[in-house]
């Protein structure tokens, strides 16, 4: 049992267990050294790479929109740049009472609640929001300086789209919006989408959403060095973006504005074409609209009037509707007489004021009639009674022939999307239209309505 406790015997012990724990601290050392080896050698490049991602983020630059002017070169549309108050609404808690907090600093008004959570309804919920525009340079340094206190909300400088002739050819130049899901999932299958990173609004309608791919532009790019929280420090290389395209159109903005002005509050279209071009010199669709209203995010107020007021003030009657042409179809019935050899211009009828067909009397606008009237008196004093006679000896089929190749009942091919192509009126035409036997029969007595551009025509 004395051998047991001798000094001797626990010594051999005592070393023993220090060279095990030696050991056992070396292999400790050796892995923890082999893992730096590791991580600071072999996997160098890759974790430099993460870092480096971490620090660094690549941001788009948005282009400059281009311009669209007249044929004079007067502006029509245009940008601006403004400060915007953004909400990245998945980055905030509780939604609410950051605006409520904001509301302190910022004045927000109850319209740009509404406007912001209809923005959120129609956006992702991790895009950047709008919560106020065009802030003042005092509302962005009292927000500055008060900015930790909001993660997820940002000054941002934006650029905005203007018309500074208000609702001027509106129904032509038509209006921008914020992009909405539809828009994201249509540029997203595109080929383009990659060039609308960092872009919110697009062209709604109008010659902004015909001509969007040339005066969007070429996105940007920037690679900044950004904080833990996300924030820009310092930009380390950019990659300018390219304005787009100006438009300039044939439209003179000012026949444009005598149009609109003549025409007051009263309904209707009007269209002037350069004969010798073809060109659009004036399309005008009363009432018209202010499409600034679109630009920041239209408010429920302001988008309830226009939906439910009775004069449609969004319908371009220019383009979308179609109308019968009344006396202006009389010099192309003339025309086709000519050319079809149905009528000479020496060709004179004796007007007393009615025609009679079928058992119905067709009347002149002119009590006891023209008196002899020919061609060139037929246009001049408009007489109905000729025209009758003409299309009852013509025939609705022959009129329709002449009519189609000189594009009626066709769209135009305008640059502006929505045109109602239009009813030329035929035995085809009518047997089409109707399912019904009996309403699908083409009558004679209709042919003579069409001779004066009313009946089924419009265009």
């Amino acid at each position: 049992m004395n051998d047991l406790h001798s000094p001797e015997i626990q010594l051999v012990r005592f070393r023993r267990r220090v060279l095990f724990a030696g050991a056992l601290v070396l292999v400790c050392f050796s892995l923890l050294l082999a893992r730096f080896v590791w991580l600071q050698v072999v996997m160098h490049d890759y974790y430099r790479t993460r870092a480096e991602d971490n620090r660094i983020a690549l941001l788009p630059v948005t282009p400059n929109r281009g311009l669209i002017v007249d044929r004079k070169g007067e502006v029509l549309a245009r940008n601006y740049s403004a400060y915007t108050l953004e909400i990245q609404p998945s980055r905030v808690d509780n939604l609410e009472r950051t605006i409520d907090e904001l509301a302190a600093i910022v004045h927000i008004e109850a319209r740009d609640r509404k406007r912001f959570r209809k923005l959120m309804d129609e956006s992702r919920n991790f895009d950047s929001l709008p919560i106020r525009t065009r802030l003042s340079d005092d509302e962005v340094a009292r927000f500055i300086a008060q900015r930790y206190r909001f993660p997820g909300v940002e000054v941002r400088a934006r650029l905005f789209r203007q018309y500074p002739n208000t609702e001027l050819a509106s129904h032509v130049l038509g209006y921008m919006g914020r992009i909405n899901r539809r828009d994201a999932e249509r540029i997203e299958e595109s080929d383009d989408a990659a060039n609308y990173r960092g872009t919110d609004h697009i062209g709604k309608s109008g010659l902004e959403q015909r001509y969007e791919s040339e005066l969007h532009g070429l996105t940007g790019v920037e690679q900044v060095e950004v904080t833990a929280a996300g924030r820009a420090v310092r930009v380390l290389s950019r990659t300018p973006p390219q304005q787009g395209n100006n438009l300039r159109l044939t439209l003179d903005a000012g026949l444009q504005r005598v149009v609109e002005t003549a025409f007051g509050d009263r309904r209707g279209a009007l269209v002037a074409i350069e004969p010798s071009t073809g060109g659009v010199l004036a399309l005008v669709s009363k009432p018209t609209f202010d499409p600034n209203l679109f630009v920041d995010g239209i408010d429920t107020t302001s988008w309830d009037a226009l939906n439910t007021s009775p004069d449609h003030p969004l319908l371009n009657r220019a383009i979308y509707s179609a109308y019968p042409p009344g006396s202006t179809f009389k010099p192309f019935m003339a025309l086709g007489a000519l050319t079809a050899g149905k009528r000479t211009p020496q060709f004179a009828i004796a007007d007393p004021g009615h025609f009679d067909f079928g058992g119905h009397r067709f009347r002149d606008d002119k009590v006891g009639g023209h008196g002899s009237v020919d061609m060139h008196k037929s246009i001049v004093v408009s007489c109905n009674t000729y025209y009758y006679r003409l299309a009852a000896d013509w025939g609705i089929d022959g009129i329709s022939n002449f009519m189609a190749q000189l594009g009626l009942g066709s769209r135009t091919g305008i640059d502006i999307d929505g045109e109602s192509t239009g009813v030329l009126p035929s035995q085809e035409w009518k047997k089409k239209r109707f399912k019904r036997p009996d309403q699908q029969k083409w009558y004679a007595g209709e042919t003579i309505s069409v001779g004066i551009g009313q009946g089924y025509n419009a265009y």
